[in-house]
């Protein structure tokens, strides 16, 4: 028993040091804190190229034609699908091909990457994540 606590120790050490001090640096970092995201909020017109309902966060992407005529390729990140479905979203609210305005606010480091704040679908809706403002 004393033998198991000791590694459990060192292993609770090793993960202190591992982690102490760093920032994860990936090139997907989900939008916990404000660290990450920009407080101005960007609106992009463009067309849906996938949409992954999926866990941890729901992403969105698509392409916007930026001012010199040139394809940009998004993503927006939302909150979990669990939440989403409590605000009346589904597995088949966008589709590739769809028409949206979406808004949200950019990463700070300049990618084209953003969370989420709200989308307006081709036929007028506005759709939110109908939860917390990550503001």
């Amino acid at each position: 028993m004393s033998a198991w606590i000791r590694a459990e120790g060192k292993l609770v050490e090793f993960s202190a040091r591992l982690f102490q001090g760093n920032e994860c640096e990936s090139p997907y970092v989900p939008f916990h804190d404000d660290t990450i995201r920009n407080p101005k909020v960007v609106t992009l017109k463009g067309t849906v190229t996938d949409f992954q309902f999926i866990n941890p966060h729901t992403l969105i992407l698509f392409d916007v034609k930026n001012e010199k005529g040139e394809v940009e390729h998004w993503q927006a990140e939302a909150t979990s699908p669990n939440h989403l479905v409590r605000a009346g979203w589904t597995r088949d609210i966008v589709k590739a091909g769809d028409q949206i305005t979406i808004s949200g606010y950019r990463a700070k480091n300049g990618t084209t990457i953003m969370r989420f704040q709200k989308m307006i679908l081709a036929n007028g809706q506005e759709v939110q994540e109908g939860g917390v403002d990550y503001r």
